[in-house]
């Protein structure tokens, strides 16, 4: 440590420190409770090329939640994994793991812990010539980081992974992870993919061969421009079939390829395959609900009473499964609920139950939305439904169901000739001025 890091009080190095506690992630509860979950459906099998940086993530949100023992042995996993990633001891790849765990011993008093984290640090930033940046293992980390927690900061995200990749080009799994989070981006735009877009998922896809899930979402792309390749898509599902279980395994695109393009019944049938193959998966078990949801809601279509029973089983169960994470899932089951007379009252007390919740202002704006949609078409009660509508759009996220809500008040507008949506919808105009 050199005289004039030393004379820097320890509060003022930790905040210096290029870390998850100082890349202002800004977690609410629920928000780590999601991402919680997500990593754990990413899986942690031998030799995944993120396997550092998920235990990095998962060790700040145990933090974050209060269990600081968890985090403790996240931070000691991610180090590890990045020694057996990188082939050596050391290296600037556990500057972040470094930082993570000097934080968590200043936290816990362990003062002369968090010293000797800095002072590793300090000697790995020393032997770094290029000081005016960061290194780009720690431009990749934040990227991949600053991906998975916010979606409001993707476009962050992809300047971190520009900034490593023009530093480091031949680190193959950091130049997949940009494209995917650009073909992500580009999506939320509204804009459909661009060519250049496409362009360079063909080339991830020639450069990481054996991803399946870079392959699935070229080939979900290279339907929605026409170009619908169903023998490949079969090939492909037997690939993933035989992989070991992830979110991150191709499984979910080929789902959508499969609803979209072909039948929501090959859908179906696909991800009940993969859960006779592993039942125990709850992964899994998610694929299937969502392909149940979406035949029992498919258009034109009149559900029988046992695809609706097998939709509530389903649902049940995730819901047991995802207990920390389950608002969503919820709201699926209700309105799963409401297709039957039997269950109506189990939706209406679903939506009594979240209504009375602290929810966050984004599931807030999810659940007002859906909610006013029920009341409309479920409880022909127009009143009350454009109220929902209302307090939805109210609330200062952009989101499709904001979006949706607008769409229906317009529709109430032209339709009925309210005054109180005239109104609303004409402030709503001149505020956006």
């Amino acid at each position: 440590m050199s005289a004039s890091q030393s004379e820097i009080p320890l509060e003022g190095r930790l905040g210096a420190l290029q870390c998850h506690f100082t890349w202002d992630l800004e977690p609410g509860r629920n928000k780590l409770l999601r991402i919680k979950d997500m990593m754990q459906d990413i899986g942690t099998e031998d030799g995944h090329k993120w396997l550092g940086h998920i235990y990095n993530l998962q060790g700040y949100v145990h933090f974050q939640l209060g269990s600081i023992e968890k985090a403790r042995s996240f931070f000691s996993r991610a180090e590890e994994a990045f020694r057996q990633m990188r082939g050596a001891e050391e290296g600037p790849w556990l500057v972040v793991t470094y930082g993570n765990q000097a934080w968590l011993h200043h936290h816990q008093g362990e003062l002369a812990e968090s010293r000797a984290r800095l002072s590793k640090i300090d000697s790995l930033m020393t032997e770094d010539p290029s000081q005016d940046e960061l290194h780009p293992e720690i431009c990749a980390e934040k990227a991949w980081t600053l991906m998975k927690f916010s979606g409001e900061q993707m476009l962050l995200a992809a300047d971190y992974f520009q900034r490593a990749i023009r530093m480091q080009a031949d680190v193959v799994e950091w130049q997949t992870s940009h494209v995917l989070l650009l073909d992500n981006m580009s999506k939320h735009s509204g804009t459909g993919v661009e060519e250049d877009i496409m362009e360079k998922l063909r080339k991830a896809k020639e450069q990481d061969p054996e991803n399946l899930y870079l392959a699935a979402v070229y080939l979900l792309q290279l339907a929605e421009r026409g170009q619908i390749d169903q023998s490949g898509a079969r090939e492909l599902a037997t690939k993933v079939l035989r992989n070991p279980v992830s979110s991150y395994s191709g499984i979910k695109p080929l789902l959508w390829f499969y609803r979209t393009f072909t039948s929501i019944d090959e859908a179906v049938a696909l991800a009940e395959e993969a859960l006779n193959l592993h039942p125990d998966e709850r992964y899994l078990k998610r694929c299937a609900a969502l392909c149940y949801k979406w035949k029992i809601w498919e258009k034109d279509s009149r559900s029988s009473l046992s695809l609706i029973e097998k939709g509530i089983h389903a649902h049940e169960e995730l819901i047991s499964l995802y207990p920390d994470s389950s608002f969503t899932k919820r709201i699926d089951l209700a309105n799963i609920y409401a297709k039957s007379e039997k269950t109506k009252a189990k939706a209406e007390k679903i939506y009594k139950e979240l209504l009375a919740e602290d929810l966050e202002p984004a599931e807030q704006q999810i659940f007002f939305n859906i909610y006013a949609r029920y009341l409309y078409f479920n409880q022909q009660q127009l009143k009350k439904s454009i109220q929902y509508h209302m307090k939805a759009v109210e609330i200062p996220i952009k989101s499709v169901f904001k979006e949706n809500s607008i769409k229906h008040l317009e529709k109430i507008r032209y339709r009925k000739g309210n005054q109180e949506v005239d109104r609303f919808l004409s402030r709503l105009k001149e505020s956006q001025k």
